[in-house]
């Protein structure tokens, strides 16, 4: 795709709507940072005993059940808001309901187990959902121009949010130390209790500003709504082959997004049970690949403006398998901090460009669904990934299998992907853009 200054008219709408859209990534990701760190160390050696490997099991646990529910919920969530054009209240309710189940998370008892893990699991449902939705409103506010640099931004914002919002859950738990307030779980808790304020207090100027586009011929009721939604999934169940390019991409990033999230979610879990990290030490790992991943998606975003969205998506994979393979040879501390530096070049621009790239395939009348199946295709098997990498912890007693077993996942998403016709693609959604119009 050819570069493209960007000017006031280069986006579809105001820059207030593009900044609030990019907002949300700068909230949410409070959530991505303190769960793998703060929240990560309370339910493993708080909430059950250090050195349980039920603790690491159950937390991989519920956050596959939270995907595979996300993975059933997304498409008729995404095909509802589209029949009512209520993306936005959807959004608030994902958002603020996860914010304040973070909340509630902070505050039960530290002893009360059975509620502490169904609340972890809704607070992570509520995040994925929420994602869906936002990821909808990106091609209602920018052009094929711009989709790359403003998908770019939202994650480089994320990376810095969460960057920030770990470093202040951090100097809670260590001038907590110093002072003495409180217990370790005390401390721990005051974090998660921040994660949840983040989240939501910097997603009010999201849920104020963007809007939703063009009004429903009649606003329908709830169970009304949910049939037209489902009636919609079957439609373009029944027709993918006007979306064959689409659809295929989906499958592709299916597998290969399966590896990422994985990944993301379990790294904690290899740094500390394989390689002894403290608490101090795999805040700093997180924190160092914060800051990386931001000038990491920028330069994947322009490479994208200039190699194309696919040929960036593939080079980001071939990264993610030479890391994997790595990966299982470490013994060293230093030897993550280098693969962790390395993650972080493509962390977020592999999510990134495959979003835009996404949004260039997409119709717009259809954003709303199209972006549920494409939570669905982020969730569908990630669910299995974390089942898969909590069993491995059980059965071998070792993260390193479990590492490994994603390659499978990259290797085939890379080819699929590799078949992706981008350009028939992007003309099949203009096409049924162009007919809308008319």
């Amino acid at each position: 795709m050819a570069h493209t200054d960007v000017s006031a008219d280069a986006f579809r709408t105001g820059r207030a709507e593009v900044f609030a859209w990019v907002l949300y990534d700068w909230a949410n990701s409070a959530y991505s940072t303190i769960l793998i760190t703060i929240l990560y160390q309370y339910l493993t050696t708080q909430v059950f005993e250090a050195g349980d490997w039920w603790g690491s099991t159950l937390y991989a646990w519920c956050i596959g059940t939270s995907m595979m529910t996300a993975a059933v919920l997304s498409p008729p969530l995404g095909a509802l808001a589209d029949v009512n054009r209520s993306k936005r209240r959807w959004l608030a309710l994902t958002a603020l309901g996860g914010a304040g189940g973070s909340i509630l998370l902070a505050v039960l008892p530290t002893d009360w187990t059975a509620p502490i893990l169904v609340v972890f699991t809704l607070v992570s449902l509520c995040f994925e959902l929420s994602l869906g939705i936002y990821n909808a409103f990106l091609p209602e506010i920018t052009t094929e121009q711009t989709v790359n640099r403003v998908s770019a931004w939202g994650f480089g914002a994320g990376y810095i949010g969460g960057a920030l919002a770990l470093v202040l859950a951090l100097l809670i738990e260590v001038l907590g130390r110093q002072g003495g307030w409180g217990d370790e779980a005390f401390r721990l808790r005051m974090g998660i209790l921040l994660m949840g304020l983040w989240w939501g207090g910097f997603s009010l100027p999201t849920l104020l500003v963007l809007r939703d586009r063009g009004q429903p011929p009649t606003r329908q009721r709830f169970l009304q709504a949910a049939r037209s939604a489902m009636h919609q999934i079957a439609y373009t169940l029944q027709n993918i082959r006007r979306y064959r390019i689409l659809a295929f991409f989906l499958v592709g990033f299916l597998f290969y997004n399966e590896g990422v999230q994985t990944v993301l979610n379990q790294a904690s879990t290899f740094a500390t049970k394989e390689l002894r990290f403290s608490t101090g030490e795999l805040v700093l790992v997180i924190l160092m690949i914060q800051f990386l991943a931001l000038p990491g998606s920028l330069l994947v975003g322009w490479l994208a403006d200039r190699w194309g969205q696919k040929q960036t998506v593939i080079g980001c994979l071939a990264v993610w398998v030479v890391l994997l393979s790595s990966a299982w040879f470490i013994q060293a501390k230093w030897e993550f901090w280098l693969l962790g530096a390395a993650a972080a070049m493509v962390m977020g621009g592999t999510q990134s460009v495959s979003r835009a790239l996404m949004g260039v395939l997409t119709p717009e009348r259809h954003s709303g669904q199209f972006f549920g199946f494409f939570n669905f295709s982020g969730k569908a098997t990630s669910f299995l990934g974390s089942f898969v990498f909590g069993g491995m912890l059980r059965l071998t007693g070792s993260a390193r299998p479990a590492i490994l077993s994603l390659l499978v996942f990259f290797l085939v998403g890379w080819a699929i992907t590799a078949r992706v016709n981008v350009q028939e693609g992007r003309r099949q959604a203009l096409q049924e853009n162009a007919e809308d119009l008319t």
